[in-house]
């Protein structure tokens, strides 16, 4: 089945000596993974390689097969060039580390066409912006609306927020619940847009516990989810 469908690049692994193995977010299949032969030999491999660098935005055309785990790819295009994602160095640290996260929470080989939206807008607004420090906090929180596990936002002025439920409430149980500085953030994030998150004035420290909680949070909802290898060097970064 021939199926052309819109893609951003979640991972890419080197396959033999001259092979490579990308897994992709479609619009139209969810993930896919596709074996690219001979790309890493061709005189115009390089050219190709560029196309598949992590969080790409491609336009491809698939030979799909149910029965293979690893896809075909018939013709590939970019669908948007950035301007500075795989190029300013600090949002190269982003993509990588979001690159991670996505690579791990999405395991779902079905369509979900709002979720890709929301990536695919997210990524663009990150490509334009000159304040984005927090940005990744923002979409991680909002990333969890598409996969299921938002925070219940009912009851918001209560003193404690439990991670296994996704709710406010009263009282601290002895595991799994936050309070203080990472509540507080918690209750701004969930009323705050990209467009206005240049508001949000946090220093290093809280924004590192802030993404470990939220990290927790896919862990606990998200039985495959691991916590990416990349972040200690990403914290680094952004301290």
């Amino acid at each position: 089945m021939l199926v052309k469908t819109n893609a951003i690049v979640l991972s890419k692994l080197k396959y033999r000596d001259n092979d490579l193995i990308v897994k992709c977010y479609t619009e139209e299949l969810g993930v896919v993974s596709f074996l690219l032969r001979g790309i890493l030999k061709s005189k115009k491999g390089g050219a190709k390689i560029a196309y598949f660098q992590l969080l790409s935005q491609l336009h491809i055309t698939v030979n799909y097969k149910d029965s293979r785990s690893l896809q075909s790819l018939s013709e590939v295009r970019l669908n948007h060039l950035y301007s500075s994602l795989h190029t300013n160095v600090l949002k190269s640290a982003i993509v990588m580390f979001l690159s991670e996260v996505l690579s791990s929470a999405l395991r779902e080989e079905e369509q979900n066409e709002t979720l890709f939206r929301y990536l695919e807008t997210a990524l663009l607004w990150l490509d334009e912006q000159s304040d984005y420090a927090n940005f990744h906090l923002l979409f991680l929180l909002n990333l969890t609306k598409y996969l299921g596990f938002y925070p219940d936002s009912l009851d918001r002025e209560l003193d404690h927020f439990n991670l296994i439920e996704g709710k406010f409430q009263v009282r601290q149980d002895i595991r799994n619940t936050i309070a203080g500085e990472d509540l507080n953030l918690l209750k701004k994030l969930l009323e705050t847009t990209f467009n206005d998150l240049q508001n949000v004035k946090i220093n290093g420290r809280q924004r590192q516990s802030f993404l470990n909680m939220i990290l927790l949070y896919f862990e606990l909802h998200l039985g495959s989810f691991k916590t990416p290898k990349s972040l200690k060097i990403f914290n680094q970064v952004f301290s």
